[in-house]
């Protein structure tokens, strides 16, 4: 793993998949706008779809439990809505190029 100059010795990069999706019980007009268009592109094997959101997240943290907490505590508080939706997330280590570029920095 490469080694970033901005962190201190004890800190490791983290590479958060998120997976947010509607709770089975809430209805999901995107998912039913999919199926049927590809229903009318010719998929008629296609019985349901549900829409969710992605989210990959680089942090920084001592080790993979502290980042598995703050992880799901965004999830908690801003990236899923706890009303309406689900999230599952896993945390493996930042392969060393694997921050995109944002333009954040």
């Amino acid at each position: 793993m490469a080694t970033d100059p901005t962190m201190t010795q004890s800190e490791q990069r983290w590479w958060a998949e998120v997976f947010v999706s509607l709770k089975p019980v809430v209805n999901d007009p995107q998912g039913l706008a999919v199926r049927d268009g590809l229903h009318m592109l010719g998929y008629d094997e296609v019985e349901a779809v549900r829409v969710g959101k992605y989210i990959q997240l680089w942090v920084s943290g001592v080790d993979r439990g502290q980042a598995e907490s703050r992880v799901a505590e965004m999830c908690q508080r801003l990236l899923a809505n706890p009303v309406i939706e689900q999230f599952e997330f896993r945390v493996s280590p930042a392969p060393a190029e694997s921050r995109p570029e944002d333009g954040e920095g």
